[in-house]
């Protein structure tokens, strides 16, 4: 699909520095440009790269001035970053994926409620009393497990484990390899130096809007839930044990860990590597 200059001007208020007729129909980095694609500025420090980039349109802010010749069509925005986050949602609309159906085989166990528009890929399985809401799309090899309780709209990709008794919210996006509800990491030392496992009876709930990243765990409650507040984005490699609690709109990035208990607040940003206890 293609899109034009003022056409994206027009979607996101701004203004046509250029040829306004010019047409594109990818996009690319600013630095690695080409013909037909769009491409954005916001950090000053690519800014050379402007001036040599083959994209043929290229968002900036709108208090942006060139400091040389510029063939690329220029749109100014308010917020060039955020303008070139709402043309990817725009994007990915265009793209987005309308699979619908069951893929043989698979299995779905008789007492399990679909919602409308589901997809279920080839050698998932979903279990005993298991609650899917509309327009949920479950890739190859996903395990969903008995009384899961999962929102409209989401997406789990491939090879996502789901145990027993979780719930998942709306809108949430589950990437391959992640695992919702494994057991909390619990054994009782014994007197002859052996432990003994504690088991964990609690589970996992994701609020709507979460994302969790590939290879994530998150372990269930040792009782109660373990608990992943509204819009909250959690990266690849990441560890939440057992009755963590995170909260709403807080951002984690890969290989962070955290001891069973943790509390986090809202809107809090933790970059690589971060240990709570």
């Amino acid at each position: 699909m293609e899109f034009k200059a003022t056409d994206i001007a027009s979607f996101l208020n701004g203004e046509v520095v250029g040829d306004g007729n010019v047409k594109i129909s990818g996009i690319s980095k600013i630095e690695e440009g080409k013909p037909g694609t769009l491409s954005f500025l916001a950090n000053p420090k690519y800014e050379n790269y402007l001036y040599s980039t083959d994209s043929d349109i290229v968002l900036v802010n709108r208090a942006f001035k060139p400091k040389a010749e510029v063939k690329a069509t220029l749109i100014k925005v308010d917020d060039a970053y955020q303008g070139f986050a709402s043309l990817l949602d725009l994007y990915v609309q265009t793209k987005k994926n309308t699979r619908i159906g069951i893929e043989n085989p698979s299995y779905i166990d008789q007492s399990a409620r679909l919602g409308k528009d589901i997809y279920v890929g080839a050698f998932a399985s979903i279990g005993r009393n298991v609650k899917i809401g509309n327009n949920v799309k479950i890739f190859p090899q996903v395990f969903v497990g008995d009384n899961v309780t999962i929102g409209d709209n989401c997406i789990l990709y491939a090879g996502v484990k789901i145990y027993d008794d979780c719930v998942i919210g709306n809108n949430c996006i589950l990437h391959s390899g992640s695992v919702i509800g494994s057991d909390g990491f619990g054994f009782a030392p014994q007197d002859d130096g052996t432990y003994k496992k504690m088991h964990q009876i609690g589970n996992a709930l994701l609020e709507d809007d979460v994302e969790i990243g590939a290879n994530t765990a998150v372990d269930c409650g040792t009782f109660g839930s373990t608990i992943i507040r509204k819009g909250a984005k959690i990266d690849n490699l990441v560890q939440i044990a057992h009755n963590c609690e995170i909260g709403e709109n807080t951002v984690i990035a890969g290989q962070t860990g955290m001891a069973g208990t943790t509390k986090i607040g809202k809107n809090c940003k933790f970059a690589g590597q971060v240990g709570l206890a």
